[in-house]
């Protein structure tokens, strides 16, 4: 996710057709990208290597946030 600093033209645009589709009850929309990794064994940690991994591939750290979710 872009960090809530960072200016978001596609989820304003989203908003905007929300409002206009009679969804008046959106306030405001943040658009993100979502990554599914599959980690085989070999040992170690996995959610510290696909930390890792985002902190140093999947995410830019000057503009975006990331979080991890197991599922």
């Amino acid at each position: 996710m872009l960090k809530p600093e960072i200016h978001d033209p596609q989820g304003e645009a989203i908003s905007r057709a929300c409002q206009r589709l009679g969804y008046s009850d959106v306030l405001g929309v943040r658009q993100g990208k979502r990554f599914e990794i599959e980690i085989g064994g070999g040992g170690g940690d996995a959610s510290a290597r696909i930390s890792q991994l985002a902190a140093e591939l999947l995410a830019n750290p000057v503009i975006e946030e990331f979080t991890l979710r197991e599922g």
